[in-house]
């Protein structure tokens, strides 16, 4: 079963990764970011619940990794950690009452999440990078896990944190849409009243 739950992982962590890379071309360097924000004008749960179900996976997986398989996190999992488990309550929370405005606390987590993830999996192809913030208990630079070759557990948390930050990006696009099209409305409505006045 283990190397099944493995193998599922780490074809998860791909699919996060290029979702992730894809959305966030598309949102942050523009493509077809107006065709995105249209198709999901009104639906920003979407993204959310999305959202919400990546960081649940990756969370539940990495305490079946350290729990039931027995793998012993080092420091670095463990900031990793911190970044992630929080988001499966602010995003659970916030796609149960449909608060797209969740990005403003989101992406910041997300982002250092990310950033952590992208270091970690650094030091482990360049040991000699590693600056010591491992100094005791389990080694930052030792793979546990290297699923088609190359994805290891950060690998994977870096996939997740790259697409729930291009979620986020995207919920703040939407958001902004929504102001736009609210503020359209309301001039609109000042406008007949003038008018019929």
């Amino acid at each position: 079963m283990y190397s099944t739950v493995v193998t599922t992982l780490g074809f998860f962590a791909i699919v996060a990764f290029a979702g992730g890379l894809a959305l966030l071309g598309t949102v942050v360097l523009g493509g077809n970011r107006s065709g995105v924000v249209t198709a999901l004008h009104g639906q920003g749960h979407h993204p959310l619940t999305w959202a919400w179900v990546l960081a649940l996976v990756a969370s539940t997986s990495s305490l079946y990794l350290s729990e039931v398989v027995g793998l012993v996190p080092c420091s670095l999992c463990w900031y990793q950690r911190i970044a992630m488990y929080p988001l499966v309550v602010l995003l659970g929370v916030a796609a149960f009452r449909r608060d797209v405005g969740i990005w403003r606390y989101g992406l910041p987590l997300s982002a250092v999440g990310l950033v952590i993830a992208i270091y970690h999996v650094v030091i482990q192809w360049q040991p000699t990078l590693e600056v010591g913030t491992c100094a005791s208990g389990a080694p930052c630079t030792g793979r546990y896990l290297a699923v088609f070759g190359f994805i290891s557990i950060p690998t994977m948390a870096a996939s997740v944190f790259l697409a729930v930050s291009a979620l986020m990006l995207l919920l703040r696009s939407l958001e902004s849409v929504d102001h736009e099209m609210s503020d359209f409305d309301t001039g609109q409505e000042q406008d007949w009243d003038v008018r019929t006045t």
